[in-house]
């Protein structure tokens, strides 16, 4: 049987990449184990999610804290409790502080509804229906003290419509976001994953079936 790589997933909202998370792992697809899903906000549906699952959860309210560290302090110990080797942000909204990201240098991931490097931040797909991209998408990356900025490990590319709305680019990502995060936890549960400066390595990737993509396409 594959070892079971111990996680915590940050949530602040609903929670459906938590979701997918939970399922891959119950269907076998993720060797991973949730040791506990923590939460800053008391209200998160994603702590209901969790708990329908047996999971442990935990609310921290950042509020209550008289710093950014500090708060990052407490969770950082709160995890190390539960023996977590590998963070998982799943809509966790804050920025973490070094204290953080030190503690879990490159055992850090966050997923966002863009491929980075365009379009860092918030209201992403506002900025790329404005910029009239042809394609969007979403990144895993591992997370460092810059903004969205970490070295990438797994991107999903999807089309762009003149007639998108917010709405439409949003769900068509987010279905995308579901298959690519389990993934990219996998590869690394399966110690395949290498960072070296801003790229990270995979052992064993395939190259032989990569597609080129076009949008409007070549041929109607």
């Amino acid at each position: 049987m594959a070892r079971q790589l111990p996680i915590g997933v940050l949530i602040s909202g609903s929670g459906t990449n938590l979701q997918s998370i939970i399922d891959a792992i119950e269907a076998k697809k993720l060797d991973a184990r949730i040791e506990i899903v923590l939460s800053n906000k008391a209200d998160a549906y994603g702590l209901v999610r969790a708990q329908n699952h047996g999971i442990h959860t935990e609310v921290l309210d950042h509020k209550v804290f008289t710093s950014r560290e500090a708060y990052d302090q407490a969770v950082v110990d709160l995890l190390l409790g539960r023996g977590v080797e590998l963070v998982v942000l799943a809509g966790f909204m804050r920025l973490l502080s070094p204290v953080f990201v030190q503690a879990y240098s490159n055992r850090i991931m966050n997923i966002h509804p863009a491929l980075l490097p365009a379009f860092p931040g918030l209201h992403v797909q506002k900025k790329a229906l404005d910029h009239g991209v042809r394609f969007a998408g979403c990144t895993v990356h591992f997370v460092n003290e810059e903004c969205d900025e970490g070295p990438i490990i797994i991107q999903a590319v999807v089309p762009v419509f003149p007639d998108d709305t917010e709405e439409a680019l949003a769900a068509r990502i987010l279905k995308q976001e579901h298959s690519i995060y389990p993934r990219a936890i996998q590869l690394y549960a399966e110690g395949r994953l290498h960072v070296v400066g801003r790229k990270v390595f995979v052992d064993g990737l395939n190259k032989e079936g990569s597609q080129v993509l076009v949008q409007p396409p070549l041929e109607e």
